[in-house]
């Protein structure tokens, strides 16, 4: 027999035990044996719940096939209605329907924070709590996931069946009811506070003339309340429907809406994305409330209820499966945040992208320029590393020489080829987002997108090598010259070498640079939508010190840069940091810490051809360059697999099909492969 044939069997059997000692036809709700009933939903619960070995899936055809019994057996539908809804009736619910799935008021870091206490010391739960009781139901750490899998069409036929007028009690329902009254006033008290707060007149001045909404919200849902219990007590017949707290909710949310584009644009911060998302989830709830309230005043129609219901119970107790999930919380409240960033991103990765001919041949001359000045840095760096000085100065002054030799670069608006994939992605993520993650939409679209990054990748690439390398060669014959030795001497050109080496460090020392150069990209991101946010610029060029020497000019012109440049200066700069910290922390702990960069790998192996006088082995030789183009993917690799996961998370782009999109690059390549290397002409 299935476990869930024999859990019903024993729920009715005790059911039926227990009718024939009670005393009374009915038992009061509130006289209800909480630990008995919860132990009988226990054991029900875990009947449907899928084994540890067995998929998410299996848990909706389990329940499907309690739905069907229920719908088979009148007499055990009637049994479990009474049992089910009477336990739920007997706990306090309040705090369920208004706080499980929407934010607490106490803010970001202080949920964050609670979230981890309560992961290493859970808190004592009260059995007379509903949102309590849900959690000692579903204590399973993937409960979460076959609960999302149940069809919602399924999750209404279970509770049109609980709640139908031949088995419902309606002791039971006007019970619940007031606790669902209750509830409607806390979150509409709770949005008309919202529409007040200053952080949203902030980001949209016009808000103000919007509070009108959330006030008359509050207004209408007291109103509504009143003549509900009413109602209920039988104090009146007929009271007006649901329908002007659903007009108001509409009007509230297209009032938060705006604000929320706003922030897409104007920038945004966490504080502000919590407000958000908390008013939004209230929103929604009070509108599910009010639905399955309004529900009984229509005769005839049972399903809007029900729908209600369904989607209130199958949000609520996911969240409170997932309470405690930090992972979920800082994903789900960092999306606006991380969508700013990426949009950034996004126009950033345009100008990387060499659409037309100009584009291309601009590319390489600013890979060029930068290559020239990487050559340069991989000789200071080279200088650095045989001063006696202490690790924490080589760590400052690898730093400094990484990050404003990144700043120069920028500002002169050259290209470092693996600071490309970062900016690239999110323009690509951006494309796949348009035609909703399916690349069948818009496969030539997508291709040609696909195309022009790999053109541009390669050209920034092959600029930035062809260059550095011959660059680092001259300064090396310069100094000789000049000198009449060679800059570097035999072992430090073999230690060069070594590094270089496909078979050591090399790969993973580049996949930690990879993963650097994706977290540059977030911090340019970020410090884009700080200027913006915070009006940066604009107090630069108020500020009372450069006004008080008379500097007007140069207060506007800065603040016009960190305007504009301020997310690509602190990129580069905090880049330049993790570069030059990394393998000092190396040394420090013990451990093979380092990083590979592809543009300094090459001019690092132009120096130690000519430290060498050019008499390199050639199978070291060979093992130098493959080592250099294994650097280059792996940065470029990493880095773009991590930028397009973070921009497709952030746009909420899923079910990808990669097959679709792998088979139109494919058609690509073998139509016109020479677009992957150059653009056609205009």
């Amino acid at each position: 027999m299935h476990r869930l044939d024999t859990a019903l069997a024993a729920f009715a059997h005790e059911a039926a035990h227990e009718a024939a000692h009670e005393a009374a036809p009915e038992a009061p709700v509130e006289a209800h044996s909480g630990a008995r009933l919860d132990a009988r939903v226990a054991r029900l619960v875990a009947a449907v719940r899928p084994q540890p070995w067995e998929s998410p899936a299996r848990g909706a055809e389990h329940f499907g096939r309690l739905v069907e019994q229920l719908e088979a057996d009148s007499d055990l539908r009637a049994r479990v209605s009474a049992h089910l809804l009477g336990w739920t009736a007997g706990r306090r619910m309040t705090g369920f329907f208004t706080d499980s799935g929407i934010l607490p008021a106490t803010g970001f870091y202080s949920e964050g924070w609670r979230r981890i206490v309560h992961r290493v010391l859970p808190e004592v739960p009260d059995p007379l709590q509903l949102r309590d009781c849900i959690r000692l139901l579903f204590d399973h750490d993937d409960d979460w996931a076959w609960l999302e899998g149940i069809p919602q069409d399924l999750s209404q036929r279970f509770w049109y069946l609980l709640t139908a007028p031949d088995v419902a009690n309606p002791t039971h329902w006007r019970a619940i009811a007031g606790q669902l009254l209750d509830a409607l006033l806390v979150l509409a008290h709770r949005v008309s506070g919202i529409g007040f707060d200053h952080e949203l007149m902030r980001a949209m001045p016009e808000f103000e003339a919007h509070s009108a909404r959330f006030t008359g919200l509050a207004i209408e849902v007291h109103r509504f309340g009143e003549g509900y219990r009413a109602m209920l007590e039988h104090r009146a017949q007929a009271i007006e429907d649901e329908r002007q707290i659903l007009v108001l909710c509409d009007q509230c949310t297209e009032s938060l809406d705006r604000v929320h584009r706003m922030a897409r644009t104007q920038g945004t911060s966490l504080h502000l994305t919590y407000l958000l998302e908390r008013g939004q989830a209230s929103l929604r709830r009070i509108e599910c409330i009010a639905r399955l309230l309004g529900s009984p005043l229509r005769e005839g129609t049972r399903e809007p209820g029900m729908k209600a219901w369904a989607d209130l119970m199958r949000e609520a107790v996911r969240a409170e499966t997932r309470r405690n999930s930090l992972g979920e919380y800082v994903t789900g409240l960092t999306a606006l945040m991380a969508l700013r960033v990426t949009d950034n991103a996004a126009r950033s990765g345009e100008h990387y992208i060499a659409e037309s001919r100009a584009d291309y041949w601009q590319m390489w001359r600013s890979a060029m320029g930068a290559g020239v000045i990487i050559g340069m840095l991989a000789l200071i760096k080279i200088g650095i590393t045989g001063l006696p000085l202490p690790l924490a100065f080589d760590a400052l002054l690898y730093s400094l020489n990484y990050g404003l030799g990144f700043v120069l670069i920028y500002l002169l608006h050259f290209t470092i080829a693996t600071k490309q994939p970062a900016m690239t992605a999110q323009t690509l993520a951006a494309g796949l987002a348009q035609v909703g993650g399916d690349p069948r939409h818009d496969t030539e679209g997508i291709v040609d997108m696909i195309a022009a990054v790999c053109r541009s990748q390669i050209a920034a690439i092959l600029g930035n090598i062809v260059i550095a390398l011959p660059t680092a060669v001259a300064i090396s014959e310069i100094g000789r010259r000049a000198t009449g030795k060679s800059l570097i001497d035999a072992d430090k050109a073999w230690h060069l070498l070594h590094d270089l080496d496909p078979l050591g460090w090399a790969i993973p020392h580049a996949a930690l640079a990879g993963v650097f150069l994706f977290l540059s990209g977030v911090i340019t991101g970020y410090f884009d939508n700080k200027a913006t946010y915070a009006q940066i610029g604009r107090r630069v060029a108020q500020m009372p010190l450069l006004l008080g020497i008379g500097a007007q000019g140069l207060a506007r012109r800065l603040g016009q840069l960190l305007d504009h440049s301020l997310g690509g200066i602190m990129g580069n700069l905090l880049f330049g940091a993790m570069l030059g910290c990394a393998g000092v922390i190396g040394v420090i702990l013990g451990l093979p810490i380092d990083i590979r960069h592809i543009a300094f790998s090459s001019a690092n192996l132009g120096y130690a051809i000519a430290g060498l006088d050019y008499a390199v082995p050639v199978r070291a030789l060979v093992d130098a360059g493959i080592g250099v183009a294994l650097i280059g993917i792996t940065n470029l690799g990493v880095s773009f697999a991590l930028a397009l996961w973070m921009a497709l998370r952030a746009r909420r782009v899923t079910g990808i099909d990669k097959r679709a999109l792998f088979m139109g690059v494919i058609r690509r390549l073998m139509r016109a492969p020479a677009s992957f290397l150059m653009p056609g002409r205009a």
